[in-house]
């Protein structure tokens, strides 16, 4: 098997995983995104945008002539009445606004109980004439055994036959109380609403202001602003004289509703209160009152509503970002993966809300950025195991070749050698032990390997010192080369140096022996410099970081040559040729060694 074959095998191993890291990360943020939790982190991101959407709108209610007369703690002091108010008192605010010359009244109260004869009559007759007045109507469930029925609560037959229009005014809020969602329903009281604004413009734009969407269509509600945006009176304003100037609803649609935030003025009936999108800014009130609810649900029946976008969309959009994140991840650069991550999500979430505020899209940025981020961090914890393994492995091959700052620097760059083979120029050395074996024969085992140790310790250390690279021990000799794993322009002159310190050493070595009376060895260093192929060699079970080619059965020659001229190093003409000028050798002789036709000029130190 090849290097080159080797390499893009580990390229391809290496992809993949980061590949099947980026995969299951966004499985994950999938499957988490079917859950309750998640529901909750999209709602918050939508009351987001909708607090930021809104506060960009400089007169939001321009197109909306509604007025909220809202039935307030205020008005049950004014009024020193208790809930329900005389519906007389209620047939009085129709009046006034109807010699205001408004548009409409909307009640968003549900009259399905009677009252006395005289006060539903009394409020029956207000209704008649040719304003519009709109009271609202409410669906019930109801659970008769195993069965639900749901019913339809209208106001009482008086006030429909007095000309009362109905209108449906339930909504659905979501988990947390928040109104986010309505169901388009030209039966709606937001429906009923929106009618009579847009009939202003003429019955044509009416029909196809409410036709252009289906009926039963789910979307998304755009919030004009916190409660409070629409022009709000008190309720006791509209019914006392002289609290509001003539002619203040002229021209207005008149929406009453409740706006009391307790149970106690509100005796057998509900608190139409809701919480508030934007208090997830801390803007506002926290409640937001079910009329004005019901004036932000009719402009969004004037103009659409915010429409949900294909789930599609942002599964494109963070495939692509994958795509283009492949290179980056393969390249093993973290930082710019990072970046690349936060600007794409950046990007995407700006994109999202411009979609919302500008488009009435919702595009969910939370998928998107959760899932890019994920992978993005899926990817740098498996390219960390990945480097981690490979670390690992670099210095398994070479902590016992090369000295531990060259290990160091390997591990930090790895790129710096090729995992499989590669020619390179290399200085390579072979030592050997002379008259070792006849000493060897007059020592017990344990202190023949106890001499070997400390001379092999003793001579890895020298070679250490000066970069070198400790390839094998064969039996009482070393071989050993200089400029591989790392590249070093200065082979040839490390290995001289190596090889004359070692020679010092040796002396070293051998007064020890003579101490302890022992045979006395000598060693013998060849030095070639050539090209050669360097790298993992063996099989897939078993290899080893060696170096092979002609240049390689040289260096041996020479270290035993040194037996025919009484020499203890031989250096051959091509390290001599790479050493520095300030280097004196001897020359020995040209030799011609076995397998080579032409001779080698050899020198040794002066």
């Amino acid at each position: 098997m090849s290097p080159g074959f080797k390499s893009a095998r580990r390229t391809a191993q290496k992809t993949a995983l980061g590949l099947g890291a980026m995969l299951l990360a966004v499985a994950l943020v999938w499957l988490v995104s079917l859950g309750r939790t998640w529901n909750t982190a999209e709602f918050r991101t939508f009351d987001l945008f909708t607090a930021w959407s809104a506060s960009q709108l400089s007169n939001p209610t321009e197109d909306l002539p509604i007025v909220i007369v809202a039935i307030d703690e205020a008005s049950f002091e004014e009024l020193d009445m208790a809930w329900p108010f005389p519906r007389s008192l209620h047939g009085k605010l129709i009046e006034r606004a109807r010699a205001d010359g408004a548009k409409a009244v909307v009640f968003d109260v549900i009259f399905s109980e009677p009252s006395s004869t005289e006060q539903d009559n009394a409020f029956a007759e207000s209704i008649r004439g040719e304003m519009p007045v709109v009271l609202a109507s409410t669906v019930e469930r109801q659970v008769a055994g195993s069965h639900v029925l749901w019913s339809e609560v209208l106001p009482l037959d008086v006030l429909q036959a007095a000309g009362a229009m109905t209108g449906q005014a339930g909504v659905n809020p979501d988990d947390d109380f928040v109104v986010r969602r309505f169901e388009w329903s030209p039966q709606a009281l937001a429906a009923k609403i929106a009618q009579i604004v847009m009939g202003q413009k003429g019955a044509d734009e009416t029909q196809a202001g409410l036709q252009k969407i289906p009926e039963g269509d789910f979307r998304l509600m755009r919030y004009l602003g916190a409660p409070g945006t629409f022009d709000t009176r008190s309720y006791y304003q509209a019914v006392i004289d002289g609290l509001l100037p003539a002619g203040f609803f002229k021209n207005k649609i008149v929406l009453v509703g409740r706006s009391t935030r307790t149970t106690e003025q509100l005796s057998g009936s509900r608190v139409d209160m809701f919480n508030s999108p934007f208090a997830v800014l801390g803007e506002g009130d926290r409640l937001f009152p079910g009329v004005e609810i019901q004036a932000n649900l009719a402009s969004n029946y004037v103009k659409g509503g915010i429409k949900l976008a294909p789930e599609y969309w942002q599964w494109l959009a963070l495939v692509f970002s994958l795509m283009l994140f492949a290179p980056v991840a393969q390249k093993n650069h973290p930082a710019l993966l990072v970046a690349l991550a936060l600007i794409f999500s950046l990007a995407y979430t700006g994109t999202s809300f411009y979609m919302f505020h500008r488009q009435s899209v919702w595009l969910s940025p939370l998928f998107f950025v959760a899932a890019l981020l994920s992978a993005t961090a899926a990817v740098m914890v498996t390219e960390f195991v990945y480097s981690r393994n490979q670390a690992r492995a670099i210095r398994g091959m070479f902590a016992q070749y090369v000295p531990p700052e060259v290990v160091t620097k390997l591990v930090e760059n790895p790129d710096l050698f090729k995992l499989g083979g590669e020619n390179r120029e290399l200085t390579l050395m072979f030592t050997d032990l002379a008259d070792f074996t006849a000493m060897a024969e007059k020592l017990p085992p344990e202190a023949t390997v106890e001499v070997l140790t400390e001379y092999f310790n003793t001579m890895t250390a020298i070679i250490h010192k000066y970069k070198g690279t400790v390839d094998k021990f064969i039996g009482d000799a070393i071989m050993a080369f200089w400029g591989a794993p790392l590249p070093d322009d200065n082979h040839a002159e490390n290995a001289v140096l190596a090889a004359r310190d070692m020679l010092a050493a040796m002396e070293e070595i051998k007064a020890k022996l003579k101490a302890l009376d022992l045979p006395m060895i000598a060693m013998r260093i060849g030095l070639h410099t050539g090209n050669v192929v360097v790298g993992n060699i063996g099989s897939d079970s078993r290899f080893s970081y060696t170096a092979i080619g002609d240049a390689v059965n040289l260096a041996s020659r020479l270290e035993g040559a040194n037996k025919n001229y009484g020499t203890w190093l031989l250096v051959s003409e091509s390290t001599k040729i790479k050493l520095p000028g300030h280097w004196i050798l001897k020359p020995v002789d040209e030799l011609t060694v076995k397998g080579k036709t032409e001779a080698v000029k050899v020198y040794t130190l002066a």
